[in-house]
């Protein structure tokens, strides 16, 4: 693997660590203000909705001007607002400071992916994605046990920490990492790729797409195009799925059904929580294993699945046996849809590369695809909870196996864009060039 692997799966962990270490403080800092509990943890959401609303403009910044520049500012903005919101005086500052946060965040996540699927070849994404994951949920898991013993002594200082083991990464970011376009050995292989999507665009367009120039003229339609198509569409419905579906459901709902529906204490919450990230983490390298050598296409369909699956369990099969059960199969499943769609988008970055480089919105292609799954981690809680509240933990839990479940066949539908061996290929052209 390339060097950039390791320094981005470490820079992951790291932001991912600090990020654990702030967490568990900000709704008590804060309550300090005098606010409801509702209007501290609106704090957490700001954080989330500027990601959203940062994602695409961080995209097309990362296609202007690089992928280590916008990750070293984006780092940097984290940093200093962080540690700016140690030192809040008023709610307001808090919460404005925690926004600007959350724009930073989505410079680095956009500038970082981007820079990962367009530095390693078309057989190595699946597995260069787990050990980038992996580096997040290690960190994810580590920061708040640290967070939870410096809060104790201090509201503040997790801030102050958050920020100043930032700098590190923004160094890193800023003098060791190279701006990369993709491998210029696959080009070929990622022209067969986009001659899929133009041609499910060309289906689902009844006609033909017109050629675009390389370069900044066709930025506009070589993007419309690949958000067109039913490889984006299998990619960015399985990311949003998960976020929705793992992500919302997981921490919103089941800590509540834990308590009110199994009558068990906190910890058992903490414990389902646990089987979900250690078999999350088991299934990362296998299933980037998987994708590169089997395709994209199987995993995401198998993700989707088995996550889904485990929402049925969760509606359907009592007690604490089939809540454990349930919280190891939607680890298995989320292991697997962090790794294949993800690599799956990587696959259209190589056209952008063929066609004058990232000029042709590769950034602004992996920024609506982030986007996709945090707008399912906003929207899943709000809306299995309004289930919860109007109809059951049931309801809830099936209407987020169904998301899956669309998920998955949106995954059937498109396209492998997992290169076929140079053997498979050979055959099709040989009457071409026997013609002329």
């Amino acid at each position: 693997m390339p060097r950039e692997v390791a320094i981005l799966s470490s820079v992951s962990f790291t932001v991912a660590l600090g990020y654990g270490i702030v967490a568990p403080s900000i709704p008590a800092f804060a309550r300090q203000f005098g606010v409801s509990t509702t209007a501290a943890a609106s704090v957490i959401s700001a954080f989330a909705l500027m990601r959203v609303i940062g994602a695409l403009p961080a995209g097309r910044l990362v296609d202007r001007v690089g992928e280590r520049r916008v990750m070293a500012t984006g780092i940097a903005i984290v940093a200093v607002s962080s540690v700016l919101a140690g030192f809040s005086e008023s709610f307001v500052q808090l919460i404005v400071l925690r926004g600007v946060g959350g724009l930073g965040s989505a410079m680095f996540g956009v500038s970082a992916q981007t820079l990962l699927l367009r530095t390693v070849k078309a057989d190595q994404r699946g597995r260069a994605s787990g050990l980038y994951s992996g580096g997040f949920l290690l960190g994810s898991i580590s920061g708040p046990a640290i967070g939870g013993l410096v809060a104790a002594w201090s509201l503040r200082a997790p801030f102050f920490i958050y920020g100043v083991m930032l700098l590190v990464p923004t160094a890193i970011a800023f003098i060791v990492l190279r701006d990369r376009p993709a491998p210029a050995e696959e080009l070929s292989d990622q022209q067969l790729v986009l001659d899929q999507v133009e041609l499910a665009a060309d289906r689902a367009g009844g006609g033909q797409v017109a050629a675009q120039p390389a370069g900044r003229g066709g930025t506009v339609a070589e993007l419309g195009r690949v958000l067109r198509s039913r490889v984006y569409l299998a990619a960015a419905s399985a990311n949003l799925a998960d976020g929705f579906a793992v992500l919302g459901v997981r921490s919103a709902i089941v800590p509540l059904f834990v308590h009110y529906v199994l009558h068990r204490s906190p910890s058992w919450t903490g414990i389902g929580f646990g089987i979900v990230a250690a078999l999350n983490g088991a299934m990362l390298l296998p299933a980037g294993f998987a994708a590169d050598r089997i395709g994209r296409r199987p995993v995401i369909v198998a993700g989707c699945l088995a996550s889904a699956a485990g929402m049925v369990m969760l509606a359907f099969i009592p007690g604490l046996g089939g809540f454990l059960a349930a919280m190891a199969t939607l680890g298995i499943g989320s292991g697997l849809l962090d790794v294949a769609p993800s690599a799956m988008i990587g696959d259209l970055l190589g056209k952008a590369a063929g066609t004058g480089g990232r000029e042709n919105g590769g950034g602004a292609v992996v920024a609506s695809y982030q986007m996709s799954g945090d707008i399912g981690a906003v929207t899943g809680p709000v809306a299995v909870g309004f289930l919860v509240d109007s109809i059951s933990y049931n309801a809830a839990f099936l209407v987020a196996a169904g998301v899956l479940g669309i998920a998955a066949c949106a995954g059937l539908a498109a396209p492998e864009t997992r290169k076929p061996a140079t053997r498979d290929r050979v055959p099709e052209r040989r009457p071409a060039a026997r013609q002329a």
